[in-house]
């Protein structure tokens, strides 16, 4: 049985990797806790160290890194990242910001790993792929962060698909769903504002589910046809009364939902639904794939399954089967519990840091790299275009 890994002397002699963070509210909680866990887990070549937190309120970014074990703390970015004690900059901030924050800093020598998604325009992520490729030359290396690709069962999923278990796939299903917006006097918070968000459900949700697709289906989409629908377009601004008639509200300029359908370069069809207005649903990510030869199916809410049918099998016993992902040989259980023992949503961060390590000490390009992430704000373009034109229903006299 394999036991995981505790920090010892050797690990303690290994050479940092030490991490400057900018941004420190929930995605950044999230990755703190992947860089504070993943040497202790896991066998790495170099030991993450939290070296410095940036946010801009002086206050509570300190009070944050106090709690997290931040060694230091800025209130400028720029500072930051210009410092000569940061090896990697880890970037949890709004998406209008992406592209300033990792440009700079793969100028400066210093690796990078970006949230998702990668940027708020294509033009700002092929400059930050054109970045990471000259920085790549220089030996750094930047990483988008779709955590999701480190659940165990997708990566288990990934793996059964390039083995050919479920032949030409045919049919990929992907919907995302939360519902935090369904109360119309939820505030107008920045990911409600295009110039900050770049979109709304389409860019947070839609962008997980275009990765995991190309991801899983190990190929890229081509073509799309979408809508979105914006429901609720006033909100109260924060700070002020919910219903109040003092001016209070402000616009929501990003989307609640999105549908669209793709077509993969196979020729695969696949279709994709994200909605913060899934009643009922808070954190409803789910796939399905179906082959010639099988068919794979994962709930993010039952994080540690995945559902497989062979249709290789006779009829008569064929069917779902339910595999649970807790064995040493799937993938990142190696460093964890005995089996049956199941992972939760944060461990999804502990592997991208694990992997990210890994792929510094070897000098390789990182998967997702910024390349990748470049071709999910394409689709995500293609979406909006297409819903601009409003061409999805063809009217019906």
């Amino acid at each position: 049985m394999t036991q995981p890994h505790h920090e010892d002397a050797t690990t303690a002699e290994k050479p940092p990797l030490r991490v400057g963070m900018i941004g420190y509210a929930f995605m950044g909680a999230a990755h703190t806790q992947g860089w504070l866990t993943a040497g202790r887990m896991f066998d790495l070549p170099r030991r993450p160290v939290l070296a410095a937190l940036c946010g801009r309120d002086e206050a509570a970014v300190r009070n944050v890194a106090d709690r997290h074990g931040w060694a230091t703390t800025e209130t400028d970015w720029r500072a930051l990242i210009e410092r000569d004690d940061i090896d990697l900059v880890d970037i949890c901030t709004p998406g209008n910001t992406h592209a300033e924050i990792a440009l700079a800093a793969l100028a400066t020598g210093k690796h990078v790993l970006c949230e998702k998604p990668l940027a708020n325009t294509v033009a700002e992520a092929e400059a930050m792929v054109e970045a990471a490729e000259a920085a790549h030359e220089r030996g750094q290396v930047a990483m988008v962060g779709f955590n999701y690709r480190r659940v165990p069962a997708i990566a288990l999923a990934r793996r059964m698909i390039a083995e050919g278990r479920l032949g030409t796939l045919r049919h990929v299903r992907l919907t995302y769903l939360q519902d935090w917006l369904v109360d119309p006097t939820f505030p107008l918070t920045w990911r409600l504002r295009k110039e900050m968000a770049g979109s709304g459900a389409l860019g947070d949700l839609g962008a997980h589910i275009v990765d995991l697709g190309q991801y899983l289906a190990g190929e890229p989409v081509v073509g799309v046809s979408g809508l979105t629908r914006t429901f609720v377009r006033e909100r109260p601004l924060p700070g002020s009364e919910p219903g109040s008639a003092d001016g209070s509200l402000g616009p929501v300029t990003v989307d609640g939902t999105a549908l669209f359908t793709g077509r993969f370069a196979s020729g695969a069809v696949a279709s994709f639904e994200a909605s913060r207005f899934a009643t009922g649903r808070k954190n409803s990510l789910r796939v399905e794939l179906n082959g010639e030869r099988g068919s794979l199916a994962f709930d993010l809410e039952r994080l540690n399954e995945l559902a497989y049918h062979d249709g290789t099998e006779p009829g008569e016993h064929a069917g779902f089967r339910r595999i649970l992902v807790t064995e040493p040989d799937h993938p990142y259980l190696d460093g964890w519990w005995p089996p049956g023992h199941g992972l939760g949503y944060e461990h999804t961060f502990i592997h991208q840091a694990r992997d990210l390590v890994h792929a510094i000490a070897e000098g390789r390009r990182p998967e997702p790299s910024f390349a990748d992430g470049l071709q999910v704000q394409r689709v995500l373009s293609a979406v909006e275009e297409s819903a601009e034109k409003d061409s999805v229903y063809t009217p019906i006299d």
